[in-house]
């Protein structure tokens, strides 16, 4: 089993000065990390990176020292056999798993952030998942991030978990 620790939205420093310890134990458990884009600083790229390998997008917040870590505007990758697709912003909710089989036709799994609003949904195939944000919950009750696990190409487990 791969233990996959997905994230979105930290908006270092405003929102993330440090590694929240609720998100940490999280970390703690991880194979893999995700970070669905709005990073907005590589340093905190650098600290999930002490936990366990990162991949990451780029948020329409991001500055170029995200882009230089290695982070793009958008990312494929397979994980314990499940292929993967990432991208920050996946446009209007309405339409939106249609329009994310269609340009990802290939990924089992679309993972994307911007909207803060968590969700796992699937529908016309694809699964899309976003994290929501641990430290910018905006309308939301709670802070959030994503927890996956991956088995032999399969998503074994998609779980939302509160954080705050």
């Amino acid at each position: 089993m791969t233990r996959v620790v997905v994230l979105s939205d930290t908006h270092a420093p405003r929102r993330w000065k440090t590694c929240p310890p609720e998100v940490a134990a999280h970390l703690r458990t991880a194979d893999v990390i995700l970070h669905a884009g709005d990073v907005c600083t590589a340093a905190v790229l650098d600290e999930l990176a002490d936990y366990a390998p990162v991949h990451a997008v780029l948020g329409n917040n991001d500055e170029p020292d995200v882009a230089a870590w290695g982070a793009a505007e958008t990312l494929r990758l397979t994980v314990a056999g499940v292929a993967i697709a990432m991208l920050h912003d996946s446009g209007p909710a309405a339409g939106r798993c249609a329009r994310m089989s269609r340009r990802f036709p290939d990924a089992d799994l679309v993972v994307f952030g911007h909207s803060h609003i968590p969700m796992d949904m699937t529908a016309v195939g694809t699964r899309v998942f976003n994290p929501g944000s641990p430290t910018d919950r905006r309308r939301q009750p709670h802070g959030t991030l994503g927890l996956l696990d991956l088995r032999d190409g399969v998503v074994v487990g998609a779980r939302i978990v509160p954080v705050t």
